[in-house]
């Protein structure tokens, strides 16, 4: 759906809202796929083997240490093992809660 194109998310509240457009989808009179505006609430849980359907990279501080779920949707861009261990080097360096301490997932 994102025409092999970067689709980036700022944070994980982002991911979420842009995922559950899917089926929302219109398009343009030149054929490329667009979002139709929609207003709704949602329940999508976004977990390691989710298959992304709009989004291919993310930023994000991942918020506070520990937070399960956010790691949990980190996952799904990476595998588990990778984000636990990327989460366990910016434990060691990083600030959280701090603006400017945030990791790109590609």
């Amino acid at each position: 759906m994102n025409n092999n194109k970067r689709i980036i998310a700022v944070g994980t509240t982002s991911v979420r809202a842009l995922e559950s457009t899917t089926g929302k989808v219109g398009f343009s009179k030149n054929d490329k796929a667009l979002i139709k505006d929609c207003s709704e609430e949602t329940s999508i849980f976004i977990y390691p083997d989710y298959k992304l359907k709009i989004i291919n990279t993310l930023v994000t501080n991942l918020n506070i240490p520990k937070l399960t779920p956010l790691i949990i949707m980190a996952s799904a861009f990476s595998s588990r093992e990778i984000m636990l261990k990327a989460y366990k080097e910016a434990v060691k360096k990083y600030r959280f809660f701090s603006y400017g301490d945030s990791m790109l997932i590609l």
